[in-house]
């Protein structure tokens, strides 16, 4: 029997009658990561990686039925034995190892293999079978190393502030925001965070993460000095409201890995794009497959067919399942001035 099936629920492994990241509500779902899409409300009881406790607590209710394992600590249930390991991509994301009768199952949940200290870096598992993400599962997408996109952000603030305009970044407040805040140089200026981001970066701190010093923007009095001078982290829907009119003229910028497209640069219509992504590219899909030694790898939302026609090339039994993931990043909603923009 396969460890992980595909049901309407979500990936669901029969022998421990639980699933991954379900997006129905379920008795017992294991959580990857916190993410909207990955951790919906509803289901009975959660079981997640240790450092992602406090985020999932925060978007889930303080009152939400979680069980929390330690990185590499093993649980037996039902006779299938379960670990969480690293996954790179934000504050707690975890892979989920699955192991009965010597069969080696993992479940990538998202994750990226740039370690970039704000997190606990992607560890490659070893195993049969690999259920992998694909978010940007196409050879276009390669990034740049993550200090020459903190560079280009730095040199774009400093011309900002120069030119007494704010620098408006927008980027998905749980995992981006963090990952900008803790490379960019912050003595070139203030920094100001939206209603979305201040709460998230407080989990991030009080879990030893460093974040440098930021002001809650709303607590800063409309067309004050010091926003011309500032860079300002939003999500991206709070380009539509009229929250940005309080700074006045400024340059936007926009941190994801979509902006690697020029259409999408266009699409979004801010000044500047800059190619920074939570995800695996290309190069990083391939190479963690290649760390696992799996010989049947099951590809999840994204580029699903390119990749499995690709591994199949290489000679590995690859197929995929149909899931409901998606681009979800930024459903997080702490305060009413997030729900605001981003309902």
């Amino acid at each position: 029997m396969d460890l992980v099936i595909a049901r309407p629920e979500g990936l669901y492994c029969p022998l421990g009658d639980f699933y991954i990241d379900p997006w129905q509500a379920v008795e017992r779902s294991v959580i990857t990561h916190a993410h909207g899409d990955h951790a919906r409300r509803g289901n009975q009881h959660y079981l997640a990686a240790a450092p992602g406790a406090g985020i999932l607590r925060a978007r889930l209710g303080q009152d939400v039925n979680l069980q929390t394992l330690p990185y590499g600590e093993p649980l037996l249930h039902r006779g299938v034995k379960l670990s969480f390991h690293p996954a790179g991509h934000v504050l707690g994301s975890a892979q989920v190892r699955l192991e009965y009768g010597g069969e080696v199952w993992v479940a990538s949940g998202d994750y990226k293999t740039e370690p970039d200290g704000t997190c606990a870096p992607f560890e490659p598992v070893r195993c049969h079978t690999f259920i992998t993400e694909s978010t940007f599962g196409l050879p276009i997408y390669r990034w740049q190393p993550q200090a020459q996109i903190f560079a280009e952000i730095n040199q774009w603030w400093r011309a900002n502030a120069n030119a007494d305009k704010a620098s408006m970044l927008f980027c998905y407040s749980f995992g981006k925001a963090q990952r900008i805040l803790h490379g960019i140089d912050a003595s070139l200026g203030p920094v100001l965070v939206h209603g979305a981001v201040e709460p998230i970066n407080r989990i991030y701190r009080e879990s030893g993460v460093y974040l440098p010093p930021t002001i809650y923007a709303s607590e800063v009095k409309k067309h004050d000095p010091m926003m011309r001078k500032a860079l300002v982290l939003a999500p991206p829907s709070a380009g539509a409201s009229s929250w940005v009119r309080r700074f006045g003229d400024y340059s936007d910028g926009f941190a994801s890995g979509w902006m690697r497209l020029r259409g999408t640069r266009r699409r979004r219509g801010v000044d500047r794009g800059f190619v920074l992504s939570d995800h695996a590219d290309w190069p990083g899909l391939l190479w963690a497959i290649k760390q696992t030694g799996a010989e049947r790898v099951i590809v999840t939302h994204g580029s699903i067919g390119v990749l499995v026609r690709h591994l199949r090339e290489l000679g590995l039994d690859a197929m995929s399942f149909s899931t409901e993931y998606g681009d979800d990043e930024d459903t997080t909603i702490l305060e009413p001035e997030g729900a605001e923009v981003l309902a």
